[in-house]
């Protein structure tokens, strides 16, 4: 078991409730996709897994040890995260951007090595974007810069990669390659949890779903399962339907009466 949230919940200033109640656990190589309307809790809640927040009920458990009794370095090699947005405060060159993924690996006065560039090298061959290493980081696209933090955090080698809406900000064609790395990345080994507000996502990745309310409630289960059309006209309040599509061997979520 890599990672366990045991009835876990979080409320600002123990006032106002996100969420409360969830359990669930993630096996190494298992993707996890988190679905809910805005609001809901999604990234509050990967938030709280990247140890950025500390729940105010229940725990969360790395490799069996509370989260909170692990240093920050040790932490940092086994959890990689994705942001949804990430504002840069330097123009690092691209190649020295993801290569600070490599940090926990490096002593405090020490300098990258050429291993630590080689892999933030295959990181960014893995991603197709080895022709932005040479540009600032300040200087390519949001969508460029989302594959560069994924480059970043697969550079780190942790065991879990949190990634909240990783596809927010690409264009159709990367939202399918980044669906892809993702597969690719757990088939290597890695466990993944993800944001998103696109069901088709979560048919795609298979593996489990975590599906929240409008009251930050959590439905968990098989994606195959739980991704039902009832399920999903009530979170986001209009009428989908769950079509299987003979021609590509899959079903997906369409919205009826547009």
């Amino acid at each position: 078991m890599i990672l366990q949230l045991e009835n876990i919940g979080f409320s600002y200033n123990n006032r106002r409730n996100i969420f409360s109640n969830i359990s669930f656990d993630i096996e190494q190589g298992e993707i996890m996709s988190i679905l809910g309307p805005n609001g809901s809790g999604k990234s509050t809640l990967l938030n709280c897994i990247a140890n950025l927040y500390s729940v105010t009920e229940g725990e969360i458990k790395l490799e069996g040890e509370p989260i909170s009794s692990i240093s920050m370095n040790d932490f940092a090699k086994k959890v990689g995260y994705v942001p949804q947005t990430h504002t840069p405060a330097y123009s690092y060159m691209v190649r020295d951007f993801v290569v600070m993924g490599r940090s926990p690996y490096i002593g405090m006065f020490s300098k990258p090595s050429k291993q630590d560039y080689a892999i933030a090298d295959e990181a960014l061959n893995m991603l197709n974007i080895s022709h932005l290493s040479e540009r600032p980081y300040t200087n390519i696209s949001g969508g460029e810069r989302q594959q560069v933090i994924i480059a970043r955090a697969i550079v780190q080698q942790p065991k879990i990669i949190l990634m909240d809406e990783p596809t927010s900000h690409l264009d159709y064609g990367n939202q399918i390659r980044t669906i892809k790395l993702i597969k690719g990345l757990a088939h290597k080994g890695y466990s993944i949890i993800i944001t998103t507000h696109m069901p088709d996502h979560v048919t795609l990745l298979g593996g489990k779903a975590g599906i929240f309310n409008k009251e930050g409630h959590m439905m968990v289960g098989p994606s195959s399962e739980i991704m039902s059309e009832n399920t999903l006209s009530n979170i986001y309040n209009i009428d989908l339907r769950m079509i299987y599509i003979e021609e590509v061997g899959r079903t997906t979520c369409i919205a009826s009466n547009v």
